[in-house]
């Protein structure tokens, strides 16, 4: 099924300000996001959604197509929505979101979220790696439990599941998965979501996903061994600059990128 892949990019970020057109690797960052999603050949298309001329200007001089999209929109799935609506790209029948601060993405979280929604699994695909059961303490990993048909059965920045008792920690281990932020949608299944109000389970845990499982809509959920976190701190965008060197070599070949130091928060 033809894939339209949306890369949602705001300029409006507080943690590190511009920054879609902070450099990595001597290119903006959402040049290099767009590269990435490119090389792995999972989407048909792969288009920007932003909120600023500036992001624009900068992807077009690069021969990326980007939509000039709403400044009020409230997250980037309503971003990636709008795009989705344009008559250009209707033929393309299954919508990818792919953050705008992910340039080391890897193939398997990708083509793993897609691939539920082609083959009618779920109306909604994402991902999520295994975990370390030390890691379920912490808010900033969004932990997903599952049915046995890797259907999603509720996201929580709360340990789940929780270990009531420490003789159960074997059992515990293969169940914990962290998140992985990348979605694939029909496109019915993408305007149900931005059509619904905020529910009250994804304002208290400030979790936009729980808005479709609130209301029914099944999430698949692919089963990747490792990810990687994007770009959300000066520090982070340091650290990717260190790495980028040996990572460039890599970046245009269909391989997942498996992370140096283990699973990190997304």
């Amino acid at each position: 099924m033809p894939v339209l892949a949306v890369i949602p990019a705001r300029l409006g970020a507080t943690r590190l300000p511009r920054k879609p057109l902070r450099l990595l690797g001597g290119e903006p960052l959402v040049v290099r996001v767009h590269q990435r999603v490119t090389a792995l050949r999972v989407a048909e298309q792969v288009v920007v959604a932003t909120d600023h001329v500036d992001i624009q200007r900068v992807c077009e001089a690069h021969g990326i197509r980007a939509v000039l999209t709403s400044d009020t929109h409230p997250s980037g799935t309503d971003r990636v929505a709008e795009v989705a609506r344009h008559s250009e790209f209707a033929h393309l029948d299954i919508v990818l979101n792919v953050q705008g601060d992910e340039p080391f993405v890897s193939r398997e979280a990708l083509a793993g979220a897609v691939a539920l929604v082609a083959s009618g699994a779920a109306p909604i695909g994402t991902a999520a790696v295994p975990v370390p059961a030390e890691s379920l303490h912490r808010p900033d990993v969004v932990k997903v439990v599952c049915t046995d048909e890797g259907r999603a059965l509720y996201f929580s920045r709360a340990p789940i599941p929780y270990l009531r008792d420490a003789a159960d920690a074997a059992v515990l281990a293969p169940l914990v998965r962290q998140h992985v932020g990348v979605y694939a949608y029909t496109r019915t299944a993408l305007q149900q979501w931005v059509e619904w109000a905020p529910h009250p389970l994804e304002l208290i845990e400030r979790l936009e996903q729980l808005r479709p499982l609130a209301h029914g809509l099944a999430i698949g959920v692919a089963q990747v061994p490792m990810a990687e976190a994007g770009i959300d701190t000066e520090d982070d965008l340091r650290r990717a600059n260190e790495r980028w060197p040996s990572f460039a070599g890599q970046q245009y070949s269909a391989v997942s990128v498996v992370a140096p130091d283990g699973v990190t928060s997304t």
